[in-house]
């Protein structure tokens, strides 16, 4: 499992998928759009949505409830708050389409537990640790791990 720094102070962005909430270090983050047209690539893995023109730039974009093994699209009520999280991740672009973007988070980096047990374990498992809140958990994620093809 690799090591994801959880430095203190260093600011998180949250977001949720099917009612799980997650976050993202905020340096990994490029910036935050709308879905727009998503255009599929057949032969692709099936977390891969398809890929998106940025500016001039190819980006591909991964089904965040897929990549995480979370069952079913989003309603239609939810479609108009999905956002892409697009990520830098050592030169590599990739986006995630989620379901609501969430607020920006801070917290002591003792407070960080690893992943619960009993979870399925996956060698490319996005997720490096959880937080707990008194509304509940929030699941780190390791953007590198996620963005690995």
């Amino acid at each position: 499992m690799s090591e994801v720094k959880h430095e203190a102070g260093s600011p998180w962005l949250g977001f949720s998928l099917k009612g799980q909430r997650y976050a993202v270090s905020l340096t990994a983050v490029r910036e935050v759009i709308r879905p727009g047209d998503i255009t599929p690539v057949p032969g692709s893995p099936t977390d891969v949505l398809g890929i998106v023109n940025l500016r001039g730039q190819i980006v591909p974009v991964l089904d965040g409830r897929r990549r995480f093994g979370l069952d079913g699209g989003a309603a239609a009520e939810e479609l108009d708050a999905q956002r892409v999280i697009v990520f830098d991740d050592a030169g590599t672009t990739v986006g995630l389409l989620i379901d609501v973007i969430g607020e920006m988070l801070q917290f002591d980096p003792a407070d960080v537990a690893p992943p619960p047990p009993g979870r399925a374990v996956r060698r490319d498992d996005p997720v490096s640790g959880v937080i707990t809140r008194d509304d509940g958990f929030i699941a780190l994620v390791d953007v590198p791990r996620l963005c690995r093809a």
